[in-house]
């Protein structure tokens, strides 16, 4: 193959630490260093330890002498650095950021991210027509706050939507930038949470603007090292964020130009590509622990049967389910006990529910349920079938669980999030009416 080596480009100056360190020693030495990542190592194995990992630990109030053994940390894939690029892109997915590279001997050579592909990226090769506001509504979902905003408030929010940055402004122009390495730095020195985020945000914001091009923004993150580029408009007025990994999914240009040279390999790069598009169909629709529908792929369902709904003047309604108390789940049985429990809930539903019904993972106990041609009538028989099975369902380790329903009636005109906190407020009601019941719109 005339392809690269995994070896050729991988990042060889990786921050890794023994497994059987401390949670203390992982922070020193992530914060010395200034990542934000660390390579976990155990024998054969590799590990990967983050801020959301961090932030988990300091929510269950973990000791610092706690070692990193004790800790639920994602595991990371391995592949030999003499292996051929074309071998790693079966990783290269949006639930794998990294790829640790070994030697023969099984011992960490390097690591392969989404870093490396940038740098070898030539940004002379990219189209100049290409600009960012024309690429903004591919960018991922945004958070910004305004400078008061408590940042005690902020992580939790942080940590259930994945957020790794959150931008300050201030009249809608932004004014600062709080980021993972922030929040490592203010939990490692125990500093007070319970303050507005403009004391401890990044100032000022170097930003680009919106009529930029590819090119211009591939050279900005790598003079300065960003993870992503603040995007403004002529007013400087917040317009996205455009982030690295996004970036590089928008440049193959160098990749045309090596398909060009190696005409004899075009064939089988086809060939991986075309199974990998399927593959990435499946992994951007579905939630990974339990294989049901995430909310992106929900959103694009809803529609579908919302239009089918008017144009039929049929009936159509939305079932809202939380496990009860499933953070105990977690904290008394492990986080393995909890994604079993996840499982069999996702399976005891599926097993309810009709073929036309739709139903998705919508948070991290939460399940979210379209019932084409159902009045609210039938949707609260529906939720309590689901209430009854699962109350019935009997757990490995975990034992008995119940779970709370909310429903509501989606009415022509309204948006699908009205529809949704129509049943979040009857699930809240649930809960508040003692748990393991079904509420619906008219109960509130």
């Amino acid at each position: 193959m005339k392809f690269p080596s995994i070896g050729d480009i991988a990042t060889t100056a990786v921050v890794s630490i023994d497994i059987h360190s401390t949670f203390d020693e992982t922070m020193s030495k992530m914060l010395h260093h200034e990542h934000r990542n660390i390579i976990v190592t155990d024998t054969n194995d590799f590990y990967i330890m983050s801020i959301i990992d961090i932030l988990n630990v300091q929510d269950k109030d973990i000791g610092g002498d706690s070692t990193l053994c004790d800790l639920h940390l994602s595991k990371i894939p391995i592949i030999n650095k003499d292996k051929n690029i074309l071998n790693s892109l079966e990783f290269l997915n949006n639930s794998t950021e990294y790829i640790a590279v070994v030697n023969d001997d099984g011992s960490l050579y390097g690591l392969v991210t989404h870093t490396d592909i940038t740098s070898n990226i030539d940004p002379d090769t990219l189209m100049d027509n290409y600009r960012l506001q024309d690429l903004l509504k591919l960018g991922r979902r945004m958070k910004w706050v305004n400078r008061d905003e408590k940042i005690s408030h902020l992580l939790k929010d942080m940590v259930n939507n994945f957020y790794d940055n959150v931008v300050v402004v201030e009249d809608l122009k932004p004014i600062g930038i709080f980021t993972t390495k922030d929040i490592m730095r203010l939990i490692k020195n125990k500093t007070d949470l319970d303050v507005e985020i403009n004391q401890h945000m990044s100032s000022p914001v170097d930003s680009i603007h919106k009529n930029s091009s590819i090119r211009e923004a591939l050279s900005f993150i790598k003079e300065k090292h960003y993870k992503r580029v603040i995007v403004v408009d002529d007013n400087g007025l917040l317009s996205g964020i455009i982030t690295q990994k996004e970036l590089i999914s928008l440049s193959y240009s160098k990749w045309a130009i090596l398909m060009k040279e190696y005409q004899d390999e075009l064939s089988e790069i086809n060939v991986m590509l075309q199974n990998k598009n399927i593959e990435y169909e499946n992994i951007a629709s579905t939630d990974s622990l339990t294989g049901l529908y995430n909310r992106h792929k929900f959103s694009q369902l809803y529609l579908s049967s919302y239009t089918s709904m008017v144009q039929r003047h049929n009936d159509m309604s939305l079932i809202l389910l939380d496990i009860d108390y499933f953070k105990k789940v977690n904290d008394v049985y492990g986080h393995n006990a909890g994604d079993k429990t996840l499982v069999q809930v996702s399976h005891t539903i599926l097993k309810i529910l009709r073929n036309v019904d739709v139903v998705c993972r919508w948070g991290g106990e939460e399940f979210l349920i379209i019932l084409p041609t159902a009045d609210i009538e039938h949707a609260i028989s529906i939720a309590e079938k689901l209430r009854k099975a699962i109350e019935d369902l009997c757990i490995d380790v975990v034992g008995k669980i119940t779970a709370s329903f909310g429903v509501s009636q989606v009415r022509e005109g309204e948006e699908m999030q009205e529809s949704i906190d129509r049943a979040d407020k009857a699930l809240y009601l649930a809960k508040d009416s003692g748990r393991n019941c079904v509420k619906c719109e008219a109960d509130i």
